[in-house]
């Protein structure tokens, strides 16, 4: 199993898939850090000699990956609430930042519903 800046890539996936597993690295950022070290894109992992894996790593280098970008996106998210924007209330407020609607939807950032229950009527 090669391991590539702290993540364990699988042997068994074709090299651009394989290093889609950091954070950070989707399929064209994959296939740009395969063609500047210059591995096949179809090779699988398995395949890889370490000549390839040491250049694989000095392209992956160059980006900013895993816990550097996690830290850094945290640090934008913080700033956005601190200045008190609307996009840092929405986040403080656990709700849609990009304009859905919430009367129906948005159960991904809201959480489990929360049953409200309802006023007793009085009687005459």
């Amino acid at each position: 199993m090669a391991r590539i800046a702290g993540v364990d890539i699988p042997k068994q996936k074709r090299g651009v898939i394989a290093l889609t597993y950091i954070f950070g690295i989707g399929k064209s950022r994959a296939q740009e850090i395969l063609e500047k070290a210059k591995v096949d894109v179809d090779k699988k992992v398995s395949e890889w000699d370490d000549d390839e894996i040491g250049r694989i790593r000095e392209a992956v280098s160059e980006f900013t990956i895993e816990g550097e970008l996690r830290s850094e996106t945290q640090i934008n998210i913080k700033r956005l609430m601190d200045i008190g924007c609307y996009r840092g209330i929405r986040h403080r407020a656990g709700l849609p930042l990009r304009g859905q609607r919430t009367k129906n939807n948005s159960r991904t950032r809201k959480g489990k519903r929360k049953t409200v229950a309802n006023k007793k009527k009085a009687t005459k």
